[in-house]
């Protein structure tokens, strides 16, 4: 899984793009979404499938700026 860049926040939400190369199985991808998904918050907001067996992915979780640090008041 490649990170294609930094996260982008568009109002209450940020987004994330992945990019799985063509050799990852299903099972694999669907492994390290839930991974992403049970210990930093991400959901999957879309994922687009090319020729090549290449995904991209766009991941996606409410914008918090203070993520840091959950609980702790500044």
């Amino acid at each position: 899984m490649s990170d294609e860049g930094t996260s982008v926040i568009d109002g209450d939400w940020e987004y994330r793009p992945l990019r799985l190369p063509p050799g990852v199985s299903r099972k694999t991808a669907m492994t390290q979404l839930a991974v992403h998904a049970e210990f930093s918050g991400w959901e999957l907001a879309r994922v687009l499938l090319f020729s090549d067996g290449t995904r991209k992915i766009w991941l996606r979780r409410r914008y918090r700026p203070n993520q840091m640090l959950p609980g702790v008041i500044a």
